[in-house]
């Protein structure tokens, strides 16, 4: 018997639309079967008291108030030492890195997640200083690496509010030679060649690893950083931490980790318009954007292959997922994580203006790849 190759063709076509249709629909089945599980994360309490705190953050939280200073509440984290505790949901009361290794392409992306041995790559906190913090610089990557076995440290910060007068350090004023550093360390003068700048809710500031840095009191603030606690202290004024002995200095470390480069400008520029996601930083540890909404906003993130990390700075909210419809109410001084899976989602403001911090990771891909999983995600709803 002959065949065409009319005919051949279009048989060859047949069998490739039903092998596709067939693997297109096996796909969205998995898909719905893996979202099923899948809702924004919240979490219980991760409160940290040290001895620069203050008595600001259980209130922002709707805690109970505290005696002790409570200086650090870790809103999202995978560091082992203390990690989150899911508080919502099926996974309620299973800490957020177990619940990531039982689907870590869908909680954080498949690239995420390749990238990262399914570790969490961020960690999020509201800090709140009555005191200074000691001075301080966080190594890169490499060098944590090689010293410690864990990532390194770059950080942004987002004030949320500030007393009059408040200020922080950030970078040098003047470049200074290793030797310069080691004698203003030697003899307490490092302060004087800091750059100081006072801040007022909304201001950002960037710090790359090796950039030396203090918050200092009267600063309420949101941090997204590289999930990491490789801190090297400086300075810290002499003083006794809450055990009451000396905090350990790490001098000579810090002189390996320090960046003496001065930049002109110290803060972080963005535009600040309503109802839009306004781009803080694209970076490679991560991307951040904020926004001021006064009406429900749509958020399709699905492009970026990542998680989503979205801490609610003011006004209560509600975030609904698009694919499930799971909701969940997002309050004042408490935070989210979206898995990357389902991160298609609207906010819904409930007190007339909320504001919102979103961290990610910033893998957008145009690739074939990417395009035809954005298709099965939209074809899927």
């Amino acid at each position: 018997m002959c065949f065409s190759a009319r005919k051949i063709s279009n048989m060859l076509f047949l069998i490739f639309t039903f092998h596709f249709s067939f693997f297109f629909i096996s796909l969205q089945s998995i898909r719905k079967k893996c979202m099923e599980h899948l809702y924004p994360f919240l979490f219980e309490p991760n409160l940290h008291a040290v001895v620069w705190g203050g008595h600001r953050l259980c209130p922002y939280k709707g805690l109970p108030a505290s005696d002790t200073p409570v200086g650090e509440s870790w809103e999202v984290s995978a560091v082992p030492s203390s990690t989150s505790v899911i508080s919502n949901g099926e996974y309620a009361g299973l800490d957020l890195a177990s619940v990531i290794s039982r689907s870590p392409e869908a909680i954080l992306g498949d690239t995420v997640a390749r990238a990262y041995s399914s570790q969490l790559p961020l960690l999020v906190k509201f800090i709140d200083a009555e005191k200074d913090l000691s001075i301080q610089v966080h190594p890169n990557d490499e060098m944590a690496q090689r010293l410690h076995g864990k990532f390194g440290k770059s950080e942004i910060w987002y004030i949320i509010d500030a007393k009059p007068g408040s200020f922080l350090y950030a970078g040098f004023k003047h470049e200074l030679s290793p030797g310069e550093y080691k004698q203003r360390v030697a003899d307490g003068t490092l302060t004087d060649v800091l750059a100081r700048h006072e801040v007022k809710s909304g201001d950002v500031f960037y710090l790359p690893a090796g950039r030396v840095h203090a918050i200092c009191g009267g600063i309420l603030l949101a941090e997204v950083q590289q999930s990491s606690d490789v801190t090297y202290r400086i300075f810290d004024y002499n003083r006794p931490g809450m055990d009451g002995k000396p905090r350990e200095l790490h001098t000579e470390w810090a002189a390996e980790a320090l960046d003496f480069h001065v930049e002109d400008d110290y803060r972080t520029q963005y535009s600040n318009l309503n109802n839009r996601a306004n781009r803080i930083i694209d970076s490679p540890y991560f991307s951040v954007r904020v926004t001021e909404l006064t009406a429900p906003f749509h958020r399709n993130l699905i492009k970026y292959d990542s998680f989503i990390i979205s801490m609610c700075l003011k006004g209560d909210c509600k975030l609904r997922v698009r694919a499930t419809g799971e909701e969940i109410l997002l309050r004042e001084g408490h935070s989210t994580l979206v898995p990357a899976a389902i991160a298609d989602y609207d906010v819904i403001p409930l007190q007339g203006k909320t504001r919102i911090l979103d961290a990610y990771i910033n893998n957008k891909d145009n690739s074939l790849g990417s395009k035809i999983t954005r298709f099965l995600h939209i074809t899927s709803k």
